[in-house]
């Protein structure tokens, strides 16, 4: 008997007898390793088998804080069956990727993806490798391959006797395994999905041992600092650097058009230089613009006639012509930087044959072909060294202007590492910013007060027009019409319309994007709703989601405010939202005087579907309270002149820990499907906050930042 057959044949019966099991198609030549076995230790290309038994999984999305380095790793350790103690992650190689057909899937980490659309083909990828490792054992032992099993990196047969991985790594690699089927443990049956480890990047975060990019350091580095057009669209007219010129520790004055940047053996002295120079630039179009012709710009965009339209439902325009009374508002939130703790850098050293970058990046292929555009070297001869990330939040996904930038200058002194790091002025006036945004709200009612007719316009600037104009349809921008076109609310007759307003400051993706300023509109516009009618907006909204996995949600925050509660001088709101694959649901609990706000209690509810670490997921809500109370209260980039007013944190405040309230997280996974879990939670607090707020003063926000109506938080 050939036992390799039989051992396959035996195998592919238990798939398909096993009751229960999640039987699902799948490809595993996609997931060998290369047949000249270049890479002695891998098993497949994202698992590698050490020789001391320690199993390393190569992770392709990138890690900024959110847990994704550690929740991918449990994935795979849940159908490897590898010891957890002795399972690490390490970034997937990008040039290996590139050589290898781009072999890792998807690089970006955005738009809370690094789990959900990752978790089928990085669990796939652990459960085909034990079925190898079963199929090896089971040759080697000469058995069928049903009398073993996987358990903490070894391989058992039910007599006893047991191999280690490693041990079986060689005779694994050689079997020519090429089912279309591969089984997935059920839910029930995990282990390691669903608790909460010790974090990898944690440790050394604390410790201070994690190296950024902004940390590397390379033998003969030498330093930039840079300075782009504060009008955007400028060009360079003339520098005055007469001021510097007898500096010795000046290497270079680089004039690239767009933007000045300096070289030094240190960057404190490039950046210092820098400013001491002058530098003219080119008129535009753009030097008149303001904050205030922006405002009168999207104005404008709400008081066309017809605009494209993203949804209809009924017969809205008729409905609104009939209704006994009708109620509006307009809604708007502007310009808001990313502000990440660790301002944009790269490392590059050029040659001619070869370009290597490092960086903290959110898309290593993104970093790698924004190099080789700029240096003309081809994609394969590019590698880039992937950073954690100080902070991404969409700043270091699509926009690699800085990876650019850094290109051109260590173009300038080949072979030469140039450690390019932006100023946190700089960082704060070359962002690629939320798009400002208005948005009106229009709803009819019968002559008992009951909603018939609802409609929602926006004028707003296109992200998708200048990154994924795919995502650009008749019109209509598909991200940022968000929350609108999906609307769960179940009205009969319903209108988005939508109105591209572009203007020269450049939009990017900002950490969950509409869903920050369209939840503030349509809930809040909701609690309008529900005043009008007479009714409570918990109750309302309940009625309004009847038969939607929404329900459960809302009700657990009410229940856990203990909405019906009354406490002295202390008042609630409450907001739903469905974003990014998942549900969730907020409700606030503050007070106001003399527009001094004490968020006293801020409560979330998340169902992702699946929970892979709760400990991060509840760490992901804390966080997106934090970012919603922030934009809410504090933050707006402002324009003058066609340029960024604000330069640091002096000017664009963010939340300070002594404003932050208690914060709980509710967890409450429905299983059946994989949201995302990094942005869902901003969206609901912001509205949740403006309808406390109306209820403590009577005083509807319509407008963000509330620092800007004389609010603060105590």
């Amino acid at each position: 008997m050939n036992l390799q057959n039989e051992s396959k044949r035996r195998f592919l019966i238990n798939v398909g007898t096993i009751s229960g099991s999640l039987v699902l198609g799948f490809k595993a030549p996609t997931l060998l390793a290369s047949e000249k076995d270049e890479f002695p230790r891998e098993l497949t290309h994202w698992i590698l088998i050490n020789e001391d038994n320690t199993t390393t999984v190569r992770i392709a999305r990138s890690e900024l804080g959110q847990g994704t380095f550690t929740g991918l790793v449990q994935l795979v350790c849940e159908e490897l069956e590898s010891d957890w103690d002795t399972t690490k992650p390490e970034y997937a190689d990008v040039n290996m990727h590139i050589k290898r057909n781009r072999i890792f899937k998807s690089m970006s980490t955005g738009g809370s993806r690094g789990i959900r659309d990752s978790q089928q083909y990085i669990r796939e990828a652990g459960a085909f490798a034990r079925n190898l490792l079963l199929m090896a054992a089971a040759e080697k032992w000469n058995v069928n391959v049903d009398e073993c099993y996987a358990q903490k990196s070894h391989i058992f047969h039910k007599s006893g006797k047991s191999l280690k991985y490693s041990q079986l790594l060689s005779l694994a690699k050689k079997i020519k395994f090429k089912s279309d089927f591969i089984k997935l443990k059920n839910p029930y049956e995990w282990k390691i999905i669903g608790t909460s480890p010790q974090r990898f990047d944690i440790p050394d975060k604390v410790n201070g041992k994690q190296i950024f990019a902004s940390d590397v350091i390379l033998p003969k580095m030498v330093f930039a600092s840079i300075m782009s057009a504060p009008v955007f669209g400028a060009k360079v007219k003339k520098i005055d650097d007469q001021v510097i010129k007898d500096d010795k520790n000046i290497l270079k004055i680089i004039n690239n058009e767009t933007f000045v940047a300096i070289v030094s053996n240190n960057w404190w002295r490039a950046n210092n230089a820098l400013n001491k120079i002058k530098i003219e630039w080119t008129k535009t179009d753009n030097d008149n613009v303001s904050s205030k012709s922006i405002s009168e710009f999207l104005t404008s965009g709400l008081e066309t006639e017809s605009s494209p339209i993203a949804r209809r439902d009924g017969l809205p325009e008729f409905e609104f012509s009939k209704a006994n009374e009708i109620i509006e508002n307009t809604y708007s939130s502007g310009f808001l930087n990313h502000a990440t703790m660790e301002p944009q850098n790269a490392t590059v050293i050029y040659t001619k044959n070869r370009v290597d970058v490092w960086c903290g990046t959110q898309n290593g292929e993104s970093t790698a072909v924004a190099a080789s555009k700029i240096s003309g070297v081809p994609l394969e001869k590019i590698y880039v060294h992937k950073h954690h990330a100080g902070g991404g939040f969409g700043r270091r996904v699509a926009h690699q202007d800085f990876t650019e930038q850094a290109t051109k200058i260590a173009m300038s002194m080949p072979g030469r590492p140039v450690r390019l790091q932006w100023s946190r002025e700089e960082d704060m006036k070359q962002g690629r910013y939320r798009p400002v945004s208005k948005i009106k709200m229009k709803a009819g009612f019968d002559k008992k007060n009951n909603l018939k007719v609802w409609s929602a316009k926006q004028s707003d600037q296109s992200i998708a027009i200048t990154v994924f104009p795919k995502w650009v349809k008749n019109g209509i921008d598909l991200i940022n019409t968000r929350c609108f076109r999906d609307n769960p609310y179940k009205v009969s007759h319903f209108l988005n319309e939508y109105s591209m307003r572009n203007t020269h400051v450049p939009p990017g993706f900002w950490r969950a994007v509409a869903h920050t300023n369209n939840p503030f509109a349509r809930e809040s516009f909701i609690d309008e709703i529900a005043n009008k009618a007479n009714k409570d907006p918990y109750e309302f909204r309940r009625d309004m989601l009847s038969g939607t996995k929404d329900i459960y949600l809302l009700d657990a925050v009410a229940d856990k405010i203990d909405w019906y509660r009354k406490i002295e001088n202390f008042h609630k709101g409450i907001a739903v939202v469905d974003s990014y694959g998942s549900y969730t649901a907020a409700a606030v609990e503050l007070s106001v005087k003399n527009k001094k706000i004490e968020v006293k209690k801020v409560v979330v509810a998340i169902n992702p579907g699946y929970v892979v670490n709760p400990d991060a997921v509840k760490a992901q809500i804390e966080s997106g309270v934090i970012w919603g109370l922030s934009a809410f209260m504090h933050e707006e980039i402002t324009i003058n002149n066609g340029k960024v007013n604000e330069s640091n944190f002096n000017d664009y405040p963010i939340l300070k820990l002594s404003e932050t309230p208690e914060i709980i997280p509710l967890l409450l996974p429905s299983g059946g499907f994989w949201g995302g879990v990094g942005e869902p939670p901003i969206g609901a607090v912001i509205p949740a906050l403006a309808n406390a707020i109306f209820k403590s003063t009577g005083v509807r926000v319509t407008s963000m930042p509330i620092r800007k109506l004389g609010f603060s938080y105590i």
